[in-house]
């Protein structure tokens, strides 16, 4: 017997790091954990009372396949509320986190073989989806001076016969944003290449500099893919969202159906309560933001004077070529000899990633504290 070639792709490597740091914490040692993309702040006190309450009251069987209304029409009012978009319900489908929708987007946006541009340093897991789904990732160098996002001339330049385009705003692993002109470039540039646009929006409430506006406030021909892991502090719970055009409803309403069924009763009820959460979730901002000023002031201090803008996020990628060109290893002594987890850039940049690294700050307040006066002392 043969196994599938879909299989074959890479590892994310943070998640040798996060294995690395527990074996060290059930040694008995200590860990900073700046490597995991997670709040670690619990879900908003609402979202856990309406679980616990739909729990006890009745069975939690299947939902509807795009979602039960209460909850479409829930985020088709936080459109309305945060960003001042009408956004139809029935243009939302709701996903088991944001890694199904994306592999709902791209089963329904593509065919075996299409190519689609996104650019580099860039989350690992979208071009490994797009690779186990037979598609082609063409990765188009990004540099700082466009804040490590693609831009229409490098996309037509580096991958003219892309079938698609796929940018996040703010992204893992840099934070940076793109701007309003730069956003509208995209969907003008895709619009006249007749390619599909899908913004990854995940990190939308967790900006410094204002609110990141949706790519919707342009377009209805974008696939917008959100979730409630990141600004609502519900990894766990696997719930995320999809806006999508309308001639591409029913097409991912057959696909969910016969794939996943309906992403999970309870965390659906959660999530209605989650979004009238905003107090509690602005106060976890609240946090991120003094955390990433700490690490801004003083990294530079350690030597990590070269840093991608944190526009939003909760994460600092910083060039170590001045220490090292074997990230992986640097971060390996690093957790060795400071208790630091961090993640090496390779997981993002096949090309470059061996000299950048990504800090997250999404720990606790006196954690970063303690990691910036480690990293200090660690570097002299």
């Amino acid at each position: 017997m043969q196994l599938s070639k879909r299989g074959a792709i890479d590892p994310f490597y943070v998640m040798e790091v996060m294995k690395a740091a527990a074996e060290r914490e059930a040694a008995g040692g200590d860990v900073i954990h700046m490597e995991v993309g997670q709040p670690s702040t619990p879900a908003p006190r609402k979202a856990i009372e309406a679980a616990v309450a739909a729990a006890q009251r009745e069975p939690l069987g299947y939902t509807l396949a795009l979602g039960i209304p209460e909850l479409r029409g829930a985020i088709s009012r936080h459109y309305r509320d945060y960003y001042g978009l009408s956004v139809p319900a029935e243009r939302i489908i709701v996903t088991t986190g944001s890694s199904t929708g994306f592999q709902l987007a791209f089963l329904a946006a593509f065919d075996a073989g299409d190519k689609v541009a996104l650019g580099e340093p860039a989350y690992p897991a979208y071009r490994n989806i797009l690779k186990a789904l037979d598609l082609e990732p063409a990765m188009i160098v990004t540099e700082l001076d466009t804040r490590f996002h693609p831009t229409p001339e490098a996309i037509n330049a580096q991958a003219p016969d892309a079938r698609g385009v796929l940018v996040a705003s703010p992204a893992n692993p840099t934070g940076t944003m793109l701007s309003e002109a730069a956003m509208k470039a995209l969907v003008d540039d895709c619009a006249a290449k007749k390619r599909w646009l899908i913004v990854d929006e995940i990190y939308h409430g967790i900006t410094y500099h204002g609110r990141a506006q949706s790519v919707l406030s342009h377009t209805d021909q974008a696939i917008v893919i959100n979730s409630f892991s990141k600004y609502f502090s519900m990894t766990g719970w696997r719930l995320g969202w999809m806006v999508v055009p309308e001639m591409m409803v029913r097409q991912i309403e057959r696909l969910t159906q016969n794939f996943y069924i309906s992403a999970p009763g309870i965390s659906q009820v959660a999530g209605v309560a989650a979004l009238s959460a905003y107090d509690e979730l602005e106060a976890n901002v609240a946090r991120y933001a003094k955390n990433r000023e700490i690490l801004l002031n003083e990294l530079p201090r350690a030597g990590f004077d070269q840093l991608a803008p944190a526009d939003g996020a909760f994460y600092i990628y910083a060039d170590i070529s001045r220490f090292t060109n074997d990230a992986s290893d640097f971060c390996k002594r690093m957790l060795l000899e400071t208790g630091i987890a961090a993640t090496p850039g390779f997981d993002f940049d096949r090309n470059r990633g061996h000299y950048f690294m990504r800090f997250s700050f999404a720990g606790a307040t006196d954690r970063m504290v303690e990691a910036a006066k480690r990293l200090k002392d660690w570097t002299k």
